[in-house]
């Protein structure tokens, strides 16, 4: 039985009085008048009146009891719904007395209810409703959290995502910012002539990114899918069937560590555009931050993790290896030599792996000496091509990828590029991705000759750019955590979740 423990047992019991009263606990069919913040909006003028009252204009609410005080004949409670909150008042003499009998003994704090009465002005001065009806929606069978401690444990509020936000309304707010971020992003592409699309979310070959998939099994057809790790190579293929500006956001599976900023699935809205290039791209991204600002009502500078960003200037543009010396304090001579980096790494105690390209290398300095130095918005353009695989290569120096990513608050938050169009040195890259993966690189793309193929019925100049989704809202909401972002975060198993695994 889940509801086991002493309280539990009770409140069930509780239940089972009220059906042997012929009250049904879960009753249906009750509806409002209109929710809390509308009830105040619409009252909240007798808090100036003589009266402080009005009497004869009846409402109904609903809502979930978060507090009750028992004055004997009378009682106070408060309830709260999805966007406020309201002290009621009832007494035997409001409700028919033998009701208010039963109301008293049996509803509790958790409980739902729905209310009818009129709003007034309790002698302290608080904005209330004087309830003259009162009936039991939903009955809570598990107590809340003792009200002055609330609900702090971390994971219990990531585990039980919806106690979470019965405790703690600034959590639904948090998520009501994250809905209004999203539609402001679709509605910007939207503006902008984007068409949304839904891509696979099974892949028969894992690509679109450097990443370690989830891997299933379709039964039908006897293969290995893989959840899509990213929907870049199937957003490209719609751009060479004539599409000139698409967009998805959607969810991305990678089979890897969880922190701070890692959740195994995630969100993230990647938008490909025929016939502009990444300079385009780092000019619509710019201008999208400052439309998500404006439509949150937030200041230019913001304040996150304690650290002011500043969006109030254009985005700062800095070469990758330029960065490395002015950002990342290292000698301009060893850029290019790989012992140097090595031995480098090595003695200031980083991972260095002498089985990697220069490029990967290159990426290692970066990660290690720069990436967190970069607080205001910055653009790192002009990366390795070792590193960029779908990147087009620099008609400058075929060594450098046309790429950029973008950097807030330590880090990554978008990752863009002029896509490589050209069918032959995307095969030649996947082969190379082929041997790195056979040298030990768990995250290198495979082959992927269908997409190879496509490029073959050419493909315009084209952009596209990637942004997490979350890894956005964590900067908008000031949060530090991933799982503050995401409803329903991944967490480990508990112990006797195991157990029950294994025992099955």
């Amino acid at each position: 039985m889940i509801f086991d423990n002493q309280l539990e047992q009770q409140r069930l019991q509780r239940a089972d009085d009220l059906r042997e009263m012929g009250v049904n606990p879960y009753p249906h069919f009750l509806r409002r008048d209109m929710d809390i913040s509308k009830f105040r909006l619409k009252f909240n003028h007798i808090k100036d009146t003589e009266d402080e009252k009005a009497e004869g204009q009846f409402v109904s609410l609903a809502g979930r009891i978060k507090l009750i005080r028992d004055a004997g004949k009378a009682i106070f409670a408060n309830i709260e719904d999805e966007d406020g909150n309201l002290q009621i008042y009832f007494s035997n003499k409001t409700l028919d007395a033998e009701w208010f009998k039963v109301v008293k003994k049996n509803i509790e704090v958790g409980d739902i209810i729905f209310v009818r009465g009129y709003a007034f002005v309790t002698k302290t001065g608080e904005f209330s409703m004087h309830v003259s009806e009162l009936t039991l929606a939903s009955k809570a069978i598990s107590p809340l959290p003792e009200k002055y401690h609330g609900l702090v444990d971390i994971e219990t509020r990531y585990r039980q995502r919806y106690l979470d936000m019965i405790m703690n309304p600034e959590v639904r707010n948090d998520f009501k910012k994250r809905s209004i971020i999203v539609s402001t992003i679709r509605r910007f592409f939207e503006d902008k002539n984007f068409l949304e699309v839904e891509t696979p979310m099974m892949h028969p070959i894992a690509g679109g990114a450097n990443a370690k998939p989830f891997v299933t099994f379709h039964n039908a057809l006897g293969v290995d899918r893989y959840l899509r790790i990213a929907p870049e190579l199937y957003l490209k293929r719609l751009i060479v069937g004539g599409f000139e500006a698409v967009y998805e956001m959607n969810r991305n599976f990678r089979n890897e560590g969880m922190d701070l900023t890692h959740n195994p699935e995630f969100t993230s809205i990647e938008f490909y555009w025929a016939y502009h290039t990444y300079h385009d791209l780092m000019g619509i991204t710019e201008e999208l931050f400052n439309v998500l600002l404006d439509k949150l009502e937030m200041e230019k500078v913001i304040e996150f993790d304690g650290m002011k960003i500043d969006f109030s200037k254009p985005f700062a543009r800095i070469n990758y290896k330029k960065a490395l010396v002015e950002i990342g304090g290292i000698d301009p001579s060893i850029i290019e030599d790989k012992e140097q980096i090595l031995a480098k790494l090595k003695k200031d105690e980083f991972e260095a792996n002498d089985k990697l390209d220069l490029g990967h290398l290159q990426a290692e300095l970066f990660d290690n000496y720069v990436e967190e130095k970069l607080i205001n918005p910055t653009f790192i353009i002009d990366f390795p091509i070792s590193i960029s695989p779908l990147s087009r290569r620099s008609d400058k120096n075929p060594n450098v990828a046309e790429r950029f990513e973008l950097f807030i608050a330590g880090r990554e938050l978008a990752n863009g590029f002029n896509e490589l169009n050209d069918p032959i040195d995307q095969y030649n890259r996947f082969s190379g991705q082929i041997e790195a993966k056979n040298a030990g690189d768990d995250e290198a793309h495979e082959m992927d000759e269908d997409y190879v193929r496509a490029l073959g019925y050419a493909m315009p100049p084209t952009a596209g750019e990637g942004i997490g989704i979350d890894r956005l809202v964590m900067l908008l909401t000031d949060k530090k955590s991933i799982r503050d972002v995401v409803l329903f975060p991944a967490m480990r198993p508990l112990k006797n979740e195991n157990q029950t695994k294994e025992s099955k």
